[in-house]
């Protein structure tokens, strides 16, 4: 039977880390727990599972903390948690199948990553995730002709559903990463650039924003992004000038944005300063872009009901109450789509 090693880096996670633990202990025959730094009782709780628990100093690097817990498994597959991951019943036991059933060209198994009513970046109310990785890789030689090596993993993407369910929100945590990452290095790569704006648009205060808005400058003045990279860094600059009541910044990186096609959440931050400057007209025009002649690039909820509710109010403003009974109903009836 294939073997699995449970890695895990941790801190202070003693409210979930039995609730995470329960749900998959008994399927794993390696338990690996990397402590990072906890001053609660996490390493506690760890040890009544398992005896291998490392301390491994917290330098504001995931990656760096997630090699070392890989470093230490010895099984034949690695299965990445977090703490405030769940596993119910029924996905319990197809993970404990699936032990019984993988083929050992399987490199990579994708799992289903759901959220549990808490709001996140995720833009849908699932996304596939890799979770399970072979510990070693063969290389194998392909094509009977002009032969390769295959570089591509073999991937399986299962029906496992991980249930996400934290608890608080670790946007500060991961602004302070984003921050001296690029402080450090410079730059950071195109997906955490994404990654970066995304938070920064869900969560960030007006001077994380204005931060941001000055990095996202300098990214485009010093790097070569597309279209799409171009649009969701100018939506956190658009809100950050906004915020700031820096008028020309905001319309001229709002005008760049919509010169392109748009993206809802330029089109709502536009809304907003109509709104906030009392011309409702003008502001339900572009919540309306937003919700039915743009998609967003960053949330999805910029195209969704909180923003169906401003079109609705700005025509009760308007005193057209057919218009705001049809957007209020709208918004009732607006769902996060299912997958992503």
């Amino acid at each position: 039977m294939t073997t699995f090693s449970l890695c895990m880096i941790v801190k202070n996670e003693a409210a979930i880390l039995e609730r995470c633990l329960d749900s998959v202990a008994d399927i794993m025959d390696e338990i690996i727990i990397v402590d990072t730094g906890s001053t609660d009782a996490t390493r506690e709780i760890a040890q009544k599972y398992t005896n291998k628990v490392f301390d491994f100093p917290w330098v504001d690097d995931f990656s760096l903390a997630r090699n070392f817990a890989f470093e230490k498994a010895t099984c034949d597959y690695i299965y990445s948690a977090d703490a405030d991951e769940v596993l119910d019943a029924k996905n319990h036991d197809a993970l404990k199948d699936l032990k019984t059933v993988m083929m050992h060209e399987v490199e990579i198994v994708t799992m289903w990553y759901v959220e549990s009513g808490v709001q996140t970046v995720l833009n849908a109310k699932r996304e596939r995730r890799p979770k399970l990785y072979k510990r070693l890789r063969k290389f194998v030689w392909i094509d009977p002709v002009h032969e390769t090596v295959r570089l591509d993993p073999v991937v399986y993407d299962s029906d496992i559903e991980i249930f996400h369910k934290p608890v608080g929100n670790h946007s500060a945590r991961d602004f302070s990463i984003f921050e001296t990452a690029y402080a450090t290095q410079g730059r950071l790569s195109k997906k955490l650039y994404k990654m970066y704006a995304r938070e920064l648009y869900k969560w960030g205060d007006a001077e994380r924003l204005a931060y941001g808005a000055r990095v996202f400058r300098q990214v485009m003045a010093d790097e070569q992004v597309g279209n799409d990279l171009f649009m969701m860094l100018s939506a956190v600059i658009v809100r950050a000038e906004r915020l700031m009541s820096n008028n020309s910044e905001f319309m001229k990186y709002a005008m760049k944005v919509i010169s392109l096609g748009g993206c809802s959440e330029v089109c709502v931050e536009l809304g907003d300063y109509y709104r906030d400057k009392g011309d409702y007209s003008e502001a339900a025009v572009w919540y309306y872009n937003a919700c039915y002649e743009t998609e967003s690039v960053l949330d999805i909820r910029s195209s969704g009901s909180e923003i169906m509710l401003r079109l609705s109010d700005c025509y009760e403003k308007l005193g057209d109450g057919d218009l705001s009974a049809k957007y209020l109903k709208a918004a009732s009836e607006w769902q996060m789509p299912k997958e992503s």
